[in-house]
Formats: C-alpha cells, sequence, structure tokens
C-alpha cells in the first residue's frame, strides 16, 4: 500500500472521489484509470485509485505500470484481495483516513465490497459502477446488490445494455443511469494518414482470452473464408487464461489455419496495429462496453462484432460497422466476406466508425459525464 498523505482533508473547492477496482487492470480498471487521469487536470475533482490485489496475476509489468501512475500524480494504493473481509476491513481503514466525499466501486464484485466498506466507514455517497452485462450474480450476491442500491446515491451502467441488466436485477430504476465509456483519442490522431487502400487487408481481434470472448468462432469463419479462396492473416493480440489461448491454438492447428493466424500476446502498439489493418473482429458472447472495438473504430477499421448486448448501440450495423449473431462462423464469414472483396465499403464503414468514436467516445466527454453526475449528487 502507498504511503497516506499527510493531508486527509479534500483540497478546497474539489470533491474527493476515491475510485475502488480490481488490480487485474482489465477493462473496467483502464476505465477508472483514465477517470482518474483525466480528473486530476480537473479544478473540481480530487481523484484517488484503491486497487484491489489480485495475487495471481501480479507481475513485474503491472506493479510498474503502478508506479507509472503514482509518478504522473496519481494517488494509487493496494488493498488485500486474499479474502472478500480482508478487503474490506482494509478498504474501510483506508476510507476513514482518506475522508472520500464520494466512493465509486467499479465492476464485480468489487462494488459489493467498496460500498460495504465505505458504509461502514460513514463515506457520504457510494456509487456502483457495472461494467459488464452479465456477471456471477448468485441469489445471496443479488441480494447484497439490492441490498447496498438502497444506500447507493446511483448505479451507473456502462453503456445501455448494461443500465437495463441492473434494471433486470431488481436495482431502483430511479437510481440507474447510462454513461457510456470513453478511450484516449490522442492515441489515434493519425488514423486518417493511413487510408483503407494503403492497410494490409487482414484483421485484428484484440481481447484477452477468457470464457466472455470467442476467437474460436472467428478461427471457424476464417477456415470458411479460405474454402472460398480469401486468406487473410488474423492478428490475435492479448493476454488472459493460457487453457483458452490452447485451446484457441489447438483449433487453428486442426483447421490447418498455422500460416494464417499469429498470437501476439501482450502488444505493445495497439493504435499502430490497428492503424496498419483493414479490419477489426470482436467476437464475443456478452460486453459492457468494449474498450477494444472503441479502439478499433478510433483507428477508423472496418468494424465486425457479435451483436450482443454492450455492443448493440455502439455500432450501427451497416453504417458504421458490420453485425453478426454470435457464435455463427457462417455469418462472420459472410460479412468478412464482403469487406475483404469490397474495399470501398470497408473504407466507408471506417471513416463513419471513427468520426462516430471522435463525437462520442472520447474519454473527456466520459470524465465530464461523470463529473457532471458526482457534483449533482
Amino acid at each position: 500500500m502507498s504511503e497516506i498523505s499527510s493531508s486527509t482533508s479534500p483540497s478546497p473547492g474539489r470533491r474527493r472521489v476515491l475510485h475502488f477496482v480490481t488490480g487485474g487492470f482489465s477493462g473496467a480498471t483502464q476505465v477508472a484509470v483514465d477517470l482518474c487521469l483525466a480528473q486530476l487536470k480537473s479544478d473540481r475533482i480530487e481523484p484517488i485509485l484503491v486497487l484491489r490485489r489480485k495475487m495471481r496475476t501480479e507481475n513485474a509489468t503491472k506493479l510498474a505500470r503502478i508506479q507509472a501512475l503514482r509518478e504522473q500524480g496519481l494517488p494509487v494504493y493496494v488493498v488485500p484481495g486474499w479474502a472478500h473481509l480482508a478487503t474490506i476491513w482494509a478498504l474501510r481503514r483506508l476510507c476513514m483516513q482518506l475522508h472520500p466525499d464520494v466512493l465509486m466501486a467499479h465492476g464485480f464484485p468489487e462494488h459489493l465490497l467498496g460500498r460495504r466498506a465505505g458504509r461502514l466507514a460513514g463515506v457520504p455517497v457510494l456509487v456502483q459502477v457495472e461494467h459488464n452485462s452479465r456477471e456471477r450474480y448468485t441469489r445471496c450476491k443479488r441480494a447484497q446488490a439490492r441490498r447496498l442500491s438502497g444506500f447507493s446515491a446511483k448505479l451507473v451502467g456502462v453503456s445501455e445494455g448494461v443500465r437495463q441488466r441492473l434494471v433486470a436485477l431488481g436495482m431502483p430504476e430511479e437510481k440507474t443511469t447510462a454513461i457510456p465509456n470513453g478511450i484516449r483519442l490522442d492515441r489515434f490522431a493519425t488514423a486518417d494518414e493511413h487510408p483503407v487502400d494503403r492497410r494490409e487487408p487482414g484483421i485484428v481481434m484484440s481481447a484477452r482470452f477468457a470464457r466472455q470472448k470467442d476467437p474460436q468462432t472467428l478461427i471457424r469463419a476464417l477456415a470458411l473464408l479460405r474454402e472460398r479462396g480469401l486468406q487473410p492473416v488474423l492478428h490475435l493480440a492479448g493476454g488472459g487464461k493460457e487453457a483458452y489461448r490452447r485451446a484457441t491454438e489447438r483449433l487453428t492447428r486442426q483447421l490447418g489455419l498455422g500460416d494464417q493466424v499469429r498470437f501476439l500476446g501482450h502488444h505493445g502498439d495497439i493504435p499502430g496495429l490497428l492503424m496498419s489493418q483493414r479490419i477489426f473482429v470482436l467476437s464475443t458472447h456478452w460486453e459492457g462496453m468494449p474498450l477494444a472495438l472503441l479502439e478499433a473504430m478510433a483507428a477508423g477499421c472496418a468494424c465486425v462484432a457479435s451483436l450482443v448486448p454492450g455492443v448493440e448501440g455502439v455500432i450501427e450495423d451497416g453504417r458504421t460497422g458490420l453485425l453478426v449473431p454470435a457464435a455463427d462462423p457462417e455469418a462472420l464469414a459472410g460479412a468478412l466476406e464482403r469487406l475483404l472483396r469490397d474495399p470501398a465499403l470497408a473504407g466507408r464503414l471506417g471513416s463513419a466508425a471513427r468520426a462516430r468514436a471522435i463525437e462520442e467516445h472520447g474519454v473527456d466527454l466520459m470524465m465530464r459525464r461523470y463529473e457532471d453526475m458526482l457534483l449533482a449528487l
């Protein structure tokens, strides 16, 4: 845990907001980090980031990322994650020392743990941020979430689909709101210098290997494309669980696609990779608000995505990308064939996607929406 500042009172005129999230650097972590970094520049919000330690995934890379955040001036603390009670107790103690005005608990189960700790510490305002449309809510966890919603000022879904999921779980609709995720658009400032006709006619899927994602359907679609005389190179970027990666590698070998599929692992230059390729695919079973898809849109890629909650509403089928049924290799192959045989269509969709990302999904816009909500509470 980083040392606690001698100043335990918010700066004059600024509301102190503590963001609590998993330390696994998932999409939820990235959203919380982006919010904190944006709020550092605000004269109305004073951000604090608290990470729940992930013992199995903590490594030198993540420790370096934490240190880099601290060097940017962001107060970052780490609380134990080996047991829920240990997390709650440590976070409660931290809240009593730092005196936040608002505790924003991101993701599952962190929003349960964070709000319990915040309530025990007497934090005036509690906010839940739900980052996925499908979480492991047992009957007990669902009851906890409903009970905590009574003590929470707002329940935020990172997309309209996620907000609707909160309501379906029995949360009070009058407290729910949707604030779409945003990304750092400056990382894709040069996308217009990479028109579609100068990009490689390849495919990128940037996603961790996990139960939620579905690269296997994309691999099967690639096999169907080969039968039609199309052999695009597929770049799979992302870490995740080794068992899921091995299963995908095994399927690739079984279908004889080893010469087309490149397993990149963690990639240090996702913007560069996206801006070098023509097509991006998000093959998935469920989402909240996929940052990888927003990044591909900002990069000007022609995007194809599974039609699932969290994606619906981000991509407008036929205008800013193509939507296909989830787990349907034939439909996915058909969409990819259209883009590979019609570069003009890919160019139009990519340009429209980039314009939509710039207009609606910048991190500055996301920050302003959160800031307005927080100051109105």
